[in-house]
């Protein structure tokens, strides 16, 4: 970039951040540019999910979750990125401009950048530990922050929220789209998209648990000692006063500053969108969960068993299939992959 901007090798060490978003069956939909003076993110339209995601709320929610990690890396290395977002309705996959200005980082800054490598999307069942009111509170104001609500469902919005989730796994399970789609982005061992075999359970037969997506071949064990009697997951609902793409774009960066927030706090978390990619199940979810807003991200959060092993980091697909420079094509060599 030009000089008083960033050099290169800070840019790339900021995507390469901004790239340990999570993303739908960690499909990595997105593509950077940069210009002279700028960072543009793009939505990549060829990886978005036909099946579970038919209208592009995933795609965007994820393409959100990583300029937030952009932002939250440039700011740790010394950078305040200023984001103008869809900065051309004639282009609407043109998601984000970023102008970059000198900043000083804050222990904030800092912690939030140290997150982003540990976090994980971890399945597994919690401990019986209950997360402390004013962690969600603490929580829920970083998505304030970020233009969204969080709010935890509870007592009967929590009845009608697993209600939503156990209908939409039924109805995913008689598609066979969405089956086909889902086994060909997971069981994953040496891939760098996709969901790998290594950090999924197998589905949690336990009595009153909420079902997962059910990726192809499990590997991930439950910790020893776990059981669905001792859960204490909460579950936080992410919405959003309206439903256009920049509302979509904001709660994919709500989404990450949560998700960031509770990794430092030391809170396990998974995202959970199957209840909302079906039109019916989000209506419900809108009507008696989240009081007429739209419903945008559901967390599962709570605290992995004290004998639980580490995950291992899901992969990323190389620099050079994401980062190029504006105007120039990045060849993706491999769209669609089969496990």
């Amino acid at each position: 970039m030009d000089q008083g901007l960033p050099d290169d090798f800070t840019v790339e060490s900021a995507v390469a951040l901004a790239v340990r978003a999570p993303s739908v069956h960690n499909s990595q939909p997105w593509q950077w540019r940069t210009g002279d003076r700028t960072i543009h993110l793009y939505a990549d339209r060829t990886r978005q999910l036909g099946g579970a995601d038919p209208d592009g709320r995933d795609l965007m929610l994820s393409c959100g979750a990583a300029l937030h990690h952009l932002r939250v890396g440039f700011a740790a290395l010394g950078w305040r990125a200023e984001v103008h977002r869809l900065p051309d309705p004639a282009e609407p996959d043109h998601l984000a401009a970023i102008e970059l200005h000198r900043h000083q980082p804050t222990l904030d800054d800092i912690e939030l950048a140290a997150a982003i490598p540990r976090r994980r999307t971890d399945r597994r069942r919690h401990s019986s530990w209950g997360v402390p009111q004013g962690y969600i509170e603490a929580l829920a104001r970083r998505a304030a922050d970020e233009g969204a609500i969080l709010r935890s469902a509870l007592d009967s919005a929590r009845y009608h929220l697993a209600g939503a989730i156990k209908e939409a796994a039924a109805l995913h399970s008689d598609d066979p789209v969405y089956r086909t789609e889902l086994a060909a982005w997971s069981g994953r061992h040496f891939s760098p998209d996709g969901v790998p075999s290594a950090n999924t359970p197998a589905q949690d037969d336990t009595p009153g648990a909420l079902p997962g997506r059910a990726f192809a071949e499990p590997q991930l064990a439950q910790a020893e000692g776990a059981t669905g009697e001792n859960d204490e997951t909460v579950l936080l609902v992410l919405s959003t006063a309206s439903d256009d793409a920049m509302s979509r774009l904001r709660a994919g960066e709500a989404t990450s500053a949560v998700l960031l927030a509770a990794t430092s706090l030391g809170l396990a978390t998974s995202p959970l969108t199957e209840p909302l990619e079906l039109a019916g199940t989000r209506d419900k979810v809108r009507d008696l969960v989240t009081g007429g807003t739209f419903p945008q991200m559901v967390l599962r959060t709570g605290w992995a068993p004290v004998n639980a092993d580490p995950l291992p980091a899901t992969p990323r697909r190389n620099p050079e299939e994401v980062l190029g420079k504006l105007g120039k094509p990045v060849t993706d060599p491999v769209r669609y992959r089969s496990h």
